[in-house]
């Protein structure tokens, strides 16, 4: 009995047709890891269809009543500089891009370029000094900035203006000697710009010096070891690993003092220097129309801060590539991002794009 079923066995496995490969793999992969039983309870479940759900947005209630009470107040304010007859818009017009008040445009922004310029690279020198081991330089450095933040830019302007009160001549030569290589008088070398620059520049000066030795303080002292420990140079630690995390604390501050600086520039009205609202003054003053020529300086320093405002936010983004993961989205990119947050959403799920 044994053999012959042994060998009806064998012919019936010699006569099977061998399975494709596939179905070996098959075979051997649910014999190694046989699913488990399905109870008796279980049933196959429909995956669930939600075409029909709506997107609801998130209500907010209080954000739209701060959104109207907002608004109107912008549309009250608005409708009142327009039907207000007293602003004089017409005048307004008229002297805005008038020559003489172009030129004292100009020279309002030169003055700014170049008291700027020049208060910043001079800040840069003292918060450099204040650094230093020196007891000398620090001293010195800290004797500039505490005399000209304590006293006003006004008295400043008058001070440098009236030199040639205290000091009848202005000469370079050997000190303690006779020896003069140039000599000048100087009412001749302290003219009204002349003035206005050095109060400007100097007054600027000493609050750029702490500006800039805040955004080096600000720097981890870590930054420094470790660049001092693999040999790098202190010129390449200081330009390379310093300032670029510097100026992320420094940039903020800065702006906001050469956008005062511009509005600064008006002091210079009492040296009698005709920038911008030297000049608006000695127009109103001859026509009586104080307030359309007020307006036309507040319009021009309004215009000259909101391009700073712009070229600070673009510098400020460069400068935070390495402090953020994503740089800060420009506002275009923001007004992109919003149409495409806020574009109806397509939910019919059987209609495909082509």
């Amino acid at each position: 009995m044994s053999s012959a079923a042994t060998t009806v066995a064998q012919s019936a496995q010699q006569s099977a047709p061998e399975p494709a490969p596939g179905a070996l793999l098959e075979h051997s992969a649910v014999t190694e890891s046989p699913a488990p039983a399905a109870s008796q309870g279980d049933t196959a479940r429909p995956a669930a269809d939600y075409s029909r759900y709506k997107v609801v947005p998130a209500r907010r209630p209080w954000r739209w009543v701060g959104t109207v009470l907002v608004a109107l107040g912008v549309v009250a304010v608005a409708w009142s500089l327009a039907t207000n007859p007293r602003w004089e818009w017409g005048v307004v017009a008229q002297w805005f891009t008038a020559q003489s008040v172009v030129n004292g445009l100009v020279e309002t922004l030169k003055l700014t370029v170049i008291s700027g310029a020049l208060g910043f690279v001079l800040g840069f020198i003292l918060a450099l000094m204040r650094l230093s081991a020196s007891p000398l330089l620090v001293s010195v450095s800290w004797t500039f900035s505490w005399i000209f933040r304590s006293t006003p830019l006004l008295v400043q302007m008058l001070l440098w203006y009236n030199l040639g009160y205290l000091y009848e001549k202005v000469s370079l030569g050997i000190p303690f000697t006779d020896i003069r290589f140039f000599e000048v008088q100087t009412t001749t070398l302290i003219s009204q710009f002349a003035a206005a620059v050095l109060g400007l520049t100097l007054n600027q000066a000493a609050y750029s010096a702490e500006i800039i030795r805040g955004g080096i303080l600000s720097v981890d002292q870590g930054q420094l070891e470790a660049a001092a420990a693999l040999g790098i140079p202190a010129w390449r630690r200081s330009t390379r690993i310093v300032l670029p995390q510097a100026m992320r604390a420094i940039l903020p501050t800065a702006f906001n003092e050469i956008i005062g600086l511009v509005k600064g520039t008006s002091i210079v009205y009492v040296l009698a220097y005709s920038e911008l609202f030297y000049t608006v003054q000695v127009i109103y003053n001859r026509t009586q129309q104080v307030l359309p020529l007020l307006l036309v300086a507040t319009l021009w320093y309004v215009a000259i801060t909101s391009v700073l405002s712009v070229f600070q936010y673009y510098i400020e983004r460069h400068y935070s590539k390495g402090a953020v993961r994503n740089l800060p989205l420009t506002p275009l990119q923001k007004a992109r991002k919003f149409f495409a947050t806020h574009a109806p959403v397509n939910l019919d799920r059987t209609k495909e794009p082509r």
